[in-house]
């Protein structure tokens, strides 16, 4: 099944749109959105990529993150990824805006959009997708990546400052 993606201009604005290997291939601008789910003892859960994925596999990163099908809101699809990657069916309504990446190389070009949502729901990961997670504090996090940032996508260690206030400590 072949993905279509938007390609859009510096302004976020559609101005097209083309399968995600083309988008990618030719370096469009494009958009994505990546979602940190936090449970309701503060903690962060983090998602080891599969090694199977063609861009930053093997490293951990937000809870869910994927790209914004074409003629899809950003909402929208971070309520599908939740739910594709991890079993978690949350409504838009529900989810936190943090802010907005502007397209550089670190998050592939893209307009990425960071929400934040909350949920205790038994997850269920996709294999595809997720090799592994684990539930770790804020504290714990910072401390994981200040000893070994290398172990972490560019994107999240770009994403977890705009996730500090959430605890009281950022």
């Amino acid at each position: 099944m072949t993905e279509w993606l938007d390609i859009v201009d510096e302004t976020d604005t559609v101005i097209g749109r083309a399968p995600r290997d083309h988008v990618h291939r030719e370096g469009h601008l494009h958009r994505s959105a990546h979602i940190a789910l936090f449970n309701s003892k503060g903690q962060i859960f983090v998602q080891l990529r599969s090694r199977f994925k063609d861009m930053a596999a093997g490293l951990w990163d937000t809870s869910a993150a994927g790209h914004v099908d074409s003629g899809e809101s950003y909402e929208a699809c971070a309520v599908r990824e939740l739910q594709e990657e991890l079993g978690v069916r949350v409504d838009a309504e529900s989810l936190q805006s943090v802010g907005q990446l502007r397209p550089h190389e670190r998050n592939g070009f893209e307009f990425t959009e960071v929400y934040v949502a909350f949920s205790d729901q038994v997850l269920v990961l996709q294999e595809e997708e997720v090799e592994d997670g684990r539930w770790v504090s804020l504290q714990e996090l910072d401390l994981w990546m200040q000893q070994r940032p290398e172990d972490f996508t560019q994107v999240f260690r770009v994403i977890c400052p705009m996730i500090r206030h959430l605890d009281g400590s950022g």
